[in-house]
């Protein structure tokens, strides 16, 4: 019999509340917030334990994944509509006529171009799978992870591996 195995995990303690403001076209959303939940699939072959991951273990890595992200103002460092400087206190964001101070402390500077929920998806699945091979999983296949804002609305990535 041919098939795939799965694992998944998901909100729960999977989540985390943050700040962004996305660019869409020729502008920037107001600083606003979500409450995000996590989606994690794990696929890939079943290891001497008869599991793909065990549950625990992939819930705590997307757990200080997440942990992260709580509380802070999402930097999309890469953005190339915004003009970010940081200093040794903090992070300026200038966009056109707008410009906002934010505390180093409240800021996760991500390596990204826009904090939409795909992108936030993609960094975040980069994390996980970087901490899992760190961990010794050579079996796993595929990986997914979706970034929930709200109820019925996620943005979604997919990696597969080797």
């Amino acid at each position: 019999m041919d098939g795939t195995f799965r694992v998944s995990v998901e909100r729960n303690r999977l989540r985390f509340a943050a700040a962004h403001m996305a660019t869409f076209a020729d502008d920037l959303e107001p600083l606003h917030g979500h409450n995000y939940d996590v989606f994690v699939d794990v696929e890939g072959e079943l290891t001497a334990e008869s599991w793909v991951w065990d549950f625990g273990e992939l819930k705590r890595i997307a757990k200080e994944i997440a942990d992260e992200l709580d509380h802070k103002f999402l930097l999309q460092l890469r953005s190339p509509h915004l003009d970010i400087v940081e200093d040794g206190s903090g992070w300026e964001i200038r966009y056109r006529d707008r410009r906002y101070r934010f505390p180093r402390a409240d800021v996760a500077p991500l390596p990204i171009d826009n904090t939409t929920a795909e992108r936030l998806a993609e960094w975040f699945a980069a994390r996980l799978l970087r901490a899992l091979e760190e961990r010794g999983a050579s079996n796993v296949r595929r990986l997914t992870v979706g970034i929930e804002e709200m109820p019925g609305q996620a943005g979604w990535y997919t990696v597969s591996v080797r």
